[in-house]
């Protein structure tokens, strides 16, 4: 079964070289794409036009986000009981200290900046692959009632 991912991010550009990069590292993994906080949590939760989502195993998720901001997500996936357990890493432009402790006080799996050099950023893609959806033992996924 391939790895399912849930990328949450409002940069066009960011998602299409996310999908690449992950693309090259894995083609065993199958992403899907929330552009906002709002979306994010209506595919997570199953709601509307995301009634048949499938439940990730991993969640990228971008801290400035239109609508809901990823703070705000990450605290509602960590809050939710059926939500908590999906390892949850930021994938984020900030490199602010602020933005990294409360990140992780929001029970974050880990919080990585995104270089801005393509090479850089696809070494980052591939270290997260290679760690989250290689090494790392993942819940199995579960059925959301």
């Amino acid at each position: 079964m391939p790895t399912e991912v849930l990328l949450v991010e409002d940069s066009p550009g960011d998602v299409r070289l996310t999908q690449e990069a992950f693309r090259e590292a894995n083609i065993e993994i199958k992403m899907s794409v929330a552009e906002d906080g709002v979306e994010a949590m209506a595919f997570l939760r199953r709601e509307g036009p995301h009634a048949g989502a499938p439940r990730p195993d991993l969640i990228l998720l971008d801290l400035n986000l239109p609508r809901m901001d990823g703070r705000e997500v990450l605290a509602l996936i960590k809050a939710d009981e059926r939500l908590k357990s999906i390892p949850t890493v930021i994938l984020t432009t900030s490199e602010s200290e602020a933005d990294i402790v409360k990140s992780y006080s929001l029970q974050a799996n880990c919080y990585l900046s995104k270089p801005v050099e393509l090479d850089a950023f696809e070494a980052l893609v591939k270290s997260i692959n290679d760690f989250w959806l290689t090494r790392a033992k993942l819940p199995q996924s579960q059925q959301m009632t």
